[in-house]
């Protein structure tokens, strides 16, 4: 039979911080697509677009008026997933063998959302912005994570951006989304049970560890700084999908020394730019970042490791997505390209912005 061939030979991989598994197919790279290829980006975005609801000066559809800002901007979301002000509610169970109310649970949840502009302008991304700009964004998230420490009972407060109409995005404008819970979510609960597991069994932190194997390895690593790298995960589902790893165990932002931010700024430009560089194109991402709860329980804020995960979905090109459907639904999620061969095509790209170089 010969030796096993991770690049040729299907396998799967296990996933520690959610205790899960993903197949992997490298051979399904040689299959035809005749399947759905999305649009690319229409004509270049003005820096202004009077339209825009994010856009400064503007009024948002509730009739509020945006500010002019000419930095970062945040305000309470128009149409928040969560409420602040909502009676308390817990299924109630009658006796321990009502299996209604053994099956059936619900729990009411308070919290609040916001929306953050990363610039004025309305036709910029990250890659196009400056390291500059970009640490300015990193210090928003900073000081709105102490806000809500200080003046809520929030337990969690979840960083994302969605990237690109294909991810959902119904507004170009360069923004994210905080989402502040008074439960800790699903996935980092995971995280924070799997770290907690691999201590209390190995007595060491799980990412370290990882980390400590990934930089003697070097064959997923993207790029890194003195404070970061930026890899793609032996566990990773999406395609170019990447995870921006703290060297040293920093559990959430506020704990970041000054250089440690600069650096996240920086490292988050280039990985960015890497990714429109890939498929010369705006490249679609959601993006998230996992710390330490607001209000951590217990040893929650040792525990954690400053890291942030980036899911795009582009597979062949800038038109071919890849899709979660099928087997990854109904069984286990399953990849095309081996996270070391995504890695080495990551690892090749100019680090200067496409548009850049053409003009």
């Amino acid at each position: 039979m010969g030796d096993f061939d991770f690049n040729n030979n299907s396998h799967r991989r296990y996933n520690p911080l959610l205790d899960s598994w993903i197949l992997v197919s490298p051979h399904r790279t040689q299959r035809p697509w005749q399947g759905q290829q999305e649009k690319t980006a229409g004509d270049a975005l003005p820096s202004y677009d009077p339209a825009c609801y994010l856009c400064p000066g503007n009024t948002r559809i509730t009739g509020e008026k945006n500010p002019k800002y000419e930095s970062t901007y945040f305000f309470v979301n128009d149409y928040a997933a969560v409420k602040l002000d909502q009676p308390d509610y817990v299924t109630p169970q009658t006796s321990d063998d009502d299996v209604k109310s053994r099956l059936f649970k619900v729990q009411g949840t308070k919290g609040n959302c916001f929306v953050i502009c990363f610039s004025p302008k309305h036709n910029v991304t990250l890659p196009l912005m400056s390291v500059p700009e970009i640490r300015v964004v990193i210090n928003t998230w900073t000081d709105l994570y102490l806000k809500l420490q200080r003046e809520t009972a929030f337990r969690y407060m979840q960083v994302f951006e969605n990237k690109g109409a294909s991810m959902g995005c119904s507004n170009p404008h360069p923004h994210c989304q905080v989402w502040c819970t008074e439960n800790v979510p699903t996935d980092p609960a995971k995280e924070l049970t799997s770290f907690g597991a691999y201590k209390a069994k190995h007595n060491t932190c799980l990412l370290c560890d990882y980390l400590s194997v990934e930089l003697a390895e070097k064959s997923r690593i993207v790029l890194e700084n003195d404070s970061f790298v930026a890899l793609v995960p032996f566990w990773a589902v999406w395609p170019f999908e990447t995870m921006i790893l703290a060297k040293s165990h920093v559990a959430s932002l506020p704990d970041f020394t000054d250089a440690q931010k600069e650096d996240l700024a920086a490292i988050i430009k280039t990985l960015t730019t890497r990714y429109d560089n890939l498929f010369l194109t705006s490249f679609p991402y959601s993006m998230g970042i996992h710390q330490a709860p607001i209000k951590p329980v217990g040893d929650e804020h040792s525990l954690a490791h400053f890291h942030m995960h980036f899911y795009p979905p582009l597979l062949r090109g800038a038109t071919v997505r890849k899709f979660l459907v099928g087997y990854e639904m109904l069984a286990e999620p399953q990849r095309d390209l081996t996270a070391e061969q995504a890695a080495d095509r990551l690892r090749a790209l100019d680090d200067v912005h496409y548009s850049e170089k053409s003009t």
